[in-house]
């Protein structure tokens, strides 16, 4: 087979693809979602280098494919740059496992994404600018709180999981997220056709293909993909006689990395990790799922205006007009739909969560309707809730979140208040 005709120069006139044959030609592989055997899949060719090579809507990277298109406009990168992938492959294979040849459960990752180096060789040594959409490497982490656990010996080194300087190890996992719209369509119980012009429309016509490529079923999202944080054998996560705590986390710049008070998502992160580097210790494996949904997907600018809202409104910021201020300001409570989340740990080899640190129960359902067992549930300890995150806590407890605890009345709900904004 000849290998595809190299990019063409830059050109002086702009090439739509928003129809057959325009952007997508000969030279394209074929995508065949769900097959078993990788050859027959196909891999997911997003480039921009070569245009006839392309098989998806949309490009690598997320929304960072958008500072790659500035930095060609500035200048600063050659248009065409082909990435060279010599050194980058996994430092821990994962799978293949089962869930991996079953489409309805991998509708929002590429399984093959972490190893095209060695799965799609031909392919690359051929010409085609394949990419990888997950990286595997290894790592140390430092957090003051397990510093913390070790001053008042909650946690003690162990020299394989925690190290003298107070690290812990682990294998850390980046994805991106492609999206098999047939599937993410199903996931949402909505048609392809719906789908496809939902998001053709609210992102202001970027992607004509969506309403105009119906051969073209393959998505890149410009969003923000996952981080996963592995403590223990990345292999044990998929033997359910292994003992797993794990933890699913949707961003909160504010607080996971600048410690804001008004919520609890740093103190129930570090008191996860914790969790989970104690049941590394004790033969079992730990998970930290981290996805970039800040603001609850709503983003951080409409997140502080609720902040505003909140602590603004007649009587203060309470619990009780805890939703139904992100409501007025956004339209919903909450846009971090669960439905693709668990995506992740099929691609894994998840079977069985025996412990889940976590008191979302969309978060639980999700886990649970994927056909994931889940054990004992875990909510953050009392002691970690700053005292501005009440507001939260309780509201998310009377709104029917797990806890252990009593379940606030409306009284009771309307009298727990957050401080104001000066």
């Amino acid at each position: 087979m000849e290998s595809p005709s190299p990019a063409s120069p830059t050109a002086g006139h702009i090439r739509l693809t928003s129809h057959p044959g325009q952007g997508t030609a000969t030279g394209a592989l074929a995508l065949n979602w769900g097959a078993a055997d990788p050859q027959v899949r196909g891999p997911v060719v997003g480039t921009t280098a070569n245009r006839s090579q392309r098989n998806v809507i949309g490009t690598h990277s997320g929304s960072y494919g958008v500072y790659r298109a500035l930095a060609v406009a500035a200048g600063n990168l050659v248009r065409g740059h082909r990435a060279d992938l010599t050194n980058t492959a996994p430092t821990d294979i994962v799978g293949p496992y089962p869930q991996w040849l079953d489409a309805r459960k991998m509708v929002s990752i590429d399984p093959w994404g972490a190893s095209v180096q060695s799965v799609f060789a031909e392919q690359l040594a051929m010409g085609y600018d394949i990419r990888p959409t997950i990286a595997v490497t290894k790592a140390h982490i430092h957090l003051p709180e397990i510093k913390q656990a070790l001053a008042f010996q909650r946690l003690a080194v162990d020299g394989r999981v925690l190290l003298e300087d107070a690290s812990a190890t682990v294998t850390k996992v980046a994805v991106e997220p492609v999206w098999w719209l047939p599937g993410v369509a199903a996931r949402f119980k909505v048609s392809e056709a719906e789908l496809r012009r939902a998001l053709f429309e609210e992102t202001g016509g970027m992607y004509p293909e969506l309403v105009t490529r119906s051969d073209l079923e393959v998505f890149l999202p410009p969003i923000g993909g996952q981080t996963l944080y592995v403590f223990g054998d990345i292999r044990d996560l998929a033997d359910p006689k292994v003992t797993l705590t794990a933890r699913v986390h949707d961003e909160c710049n504010g607080s996971d990395v600048f410690g804001s008070d008004i919520c609890t998502c740093r103190p129930y992160l570090t008191h996860a990790i914790e969790e989970c580097i104690r049941g590394a210790q004790a033969g079992g494996v730990g998970l930290i799922a981290y996805s970039r949904k800040e603001g609850r997907a709503l983003g951080e600018v409409t997140k502080f205006l609720v902040y505003n809202a909140r602590k603004r409104q007649l009587g203060g910021d309470s619990a009780d007009k805890y939703f139904l201020r992100t409501e007025c300001v956004a339209g919903v409570q909450d846009m971090r739909f669960q439905e693709l989340m668990p995506d992740v740990l099929h691609w894994l080899g998840i079977r069985k969560i025996h412990r889940l640190v976590s008191m979302s129960n969309d978060k639980y359902d999700a886990i649970t309707g994927s056909g994931i067992e889940v054990g004992e549930r875990v909510p953050i300890p009392d002691a970690l809730i700053p005292a501005d995150a009440k507001v939260e806590m309780e509201a998310k407890i009377a709104a029917g979140y797990f806890t252990e605890g009593l379940v606030p009345t409306d009284v009771e709900l309307a009298l727990v208040k957050g401080r104001g904004l000066e």
